[in-house]
């Protein structure tokens, strides 16, 4: 076996242990008991476990980078976001080792290592592609960083989740991904796919085929989307309404309610106030004759 060859036996070796059992819990000893060869010849070829770890790693962040630029590299944002959520799960599904290996020891929200600086690395060149949609929308460019940071890491923990799940496919995943990000919370649609033009396989730029039919397969998708927007729009619009008459109803049932409760207390009032009244001509009649009752005594017996 070559010099070269060996290299690359150890690489493959370490890439496996290393996606199995993470940096710490491989060893030298191990790496070179599974490629049957003496320690002193990693130590050669890579001076030492440190060094065969970051040849692992180098290749792989720069297999997952080249694999994302590639796709981010399409005409339309629409298929850059839908290429880019392929590639990762493509990445993913094709080199699950390296990826355990990217995400093993650094998770992506902690801001340092491996995964952390790739994820850097592709959100900066998200950041030049909303800066230019910003743009061209009206939006304020400087908000591009914030927005690339939020959808690249909400890819990958996507990604980090599926890497186990497995499930759905890898399209109907990028789909969802995409409907969530493009679409919003408010405007998702409830059967996403991905478009044509990114299921396809990508072609060398020398052989790609005249662009009349994706451009025009774009411009529909803009119309459709802006047809489900305008939709969306209305059936809020309806909501908004049946809820403002139903509130409306609910007042005036309140009001009625309120009506009848006030003529009901002014009801007994008045019937209290009779009762009232009667109470007190009786009273006086009692004392009409209580009064009249003593002058007859007095005229019955005189002193």
């Amino acid at each position: 076996m070559s010099g070269s060859e060996r290299r690359e036996q150890l690489i493959h070796i370490s890439r496996a242990l290393f996606a199995e059992k993470g940096f710490d819990g491989t060893s030298i000893e191990e790496i070179a008991a599974t490629a049957q060869v003496s320690k002193p010849v990693v130590y050669e070829h890579f001076g030492g476990k440190e060094g065969v770890y970051a040849v692992v790693v180098d290749r792989e962040m720069q297999k997952l980078l080249g694999m994302i630029t590639e796709a981010l590299s399409a005409a339309h944002s629409l298929v850059k976001l839908e290429r880019a959520a392929l590639a990762l799960l493509r990445y993913i599904e094709e080199s699950s080792e390296g990826f355990r290996i990217l995400v093993r020891d650094s998770h992506a929200a902690s801001g340092t290592g491996t995964f952390a600086s790739l994820i850097s690395e592709i959100a900066s060149q998200v950041e030049d592609v909303l800066a230019d949609e910003f743009a061209a929308r009206g939006y304020d460019p400087k908000l591009a960083p914030m927005y690339a940071q939020m959808l690249v890491g909400m890819v990958a923990l996507t990604g980090q989740w599926w890497l186990d799940v497995r499930k759905p496919g890898r399209e109907e995943v990028a789909a969802h991904l995409v409907n969530l990000a493009w679409n919003g919370l408010t405007g998702l649609n409830p059967s996403p796919s991905i478009t044509a033009t990114s299921r396809a396989p990508a072609v060398p730029a020398a052989k790609q085929p005249p662009r009349v039919t994706s451009e025009k397969e774009l411009r529909e998708l803009e119309k459709a989307r802006e047809k489900e927007l305008k939709e969306a729009e209305k059936a809020r619009q309806r909501e908004l309404k049946e809820a403002e008459k139903a509130r409306v109803r609910e007042l005036k049932e309140r009001e009625r309610l309120l009506k009848e409760a006030e003529k009901e207390r002014e009801r007994l009032l008045k019937e209290a106030e009779k009762a009232r009244e009667r109470e007190e001509r009786i009273r006086q009649r009692e004392a009409r004759l209580a009064e009249r009752a003593a002058r007859l005594e007095q005229v019955d017996h005189p002193d």
